[in-house]
């Protein structure tokens, strides 16, 4: 009996889940292959509304004197990274902003590679589900480290654009594999939002600044 009770003292404790989380559901039927087919035009509309709730500017003339600009905002990071350093703060509409704009940006994501046939909503779920805590600044952020987590994140750069390579192959499989058969195949299906999963969490790590822990080298 101490024996056993030994050896289970020894087992280490499971670490608490990153905070920041992604799980997208996997299509129980057919994908209908006609929006499948012609997924690079079906994008369009949305694709225009993403763009138009990132920042953007356009200039007319060759000395730029029009100036048409049609910001919203896009990610909030300089004035996190402000506030957090001076004020130890994170206002919660930013986060609510940023949040919500990060999850518009992997619906639209998800549609494009074809993970869903379900035209992204810009407010609903659906089958995306993304989970980001919001953050106590002064007991969970260390005020100092906004400043360098997007260089600390540089090996996670560098892994994730030979992993979006190979995501991107795996989309180009499946769309032949959806028009075929109507379905994704599953382990193709998993690899890619594998990628987006490790994508987010660098992304709260080094720009939405919503937690110092160093994200995960996995896919899962």
């Amino acid at each position: 009996m101490a024996e056993k009770v030994s050896k289970a003292s020894k087992v280490p404790p499971t670490p608490p889940a990153y905070p920041a989380t992604l799980t997208i559901d996997y299509p129980d039927r057919p994908l209908n292959r006609l929006t499948t087919f012609f997924r690079i035009f079906t994008l369009i509309p949305i694709a225009i509304i993403l763009a138009l709730v990132n920042a953007g500017t356009i200039n007319f003339g060759e000395m730029n004197d029009w100036d048409w600009q049609y910001v919203a905002g896009g990610i909030l990071f300089l004035a996190t990274l402000l506030m957090i350093l001076f004020r130890q703060k994170y206002p919660r509409w930013w986060f609510d902003w940023n949040v919500a704009l990060t999850k518009f940006s992997t619906r639209v994501a998800t549609y494009i590679c074809l993970l869903t046939d379900v035209y992204p909503s810009t407010d609903e779920e659906q089958s995306v589900h993304i989970e980001i805590p919001y953050p106590d600044v002064p007991k969970d952020l260390n005020r100092w480290l906004p400043l360098v987590k997007w260089f600390l994140a540089i090996p996670h750069y560098i892994v994730l654009a030979c992993l979006l390579l190979a995501a991107f192959a795996c989309v180009v499989i499946a769309w032949f594999a959806i028009l075929f058969t109507g379905r994704y195949p599953r382990g193709l299906f998993d690899f890619v939002v594998g990628v987006s999963r490790w994508s987010l969490r660098v992304t709260a790590y080094a720009f939405l600044l919503t937690t110092d822990r160093y994200p995960l080298f996995s896919l899962t």
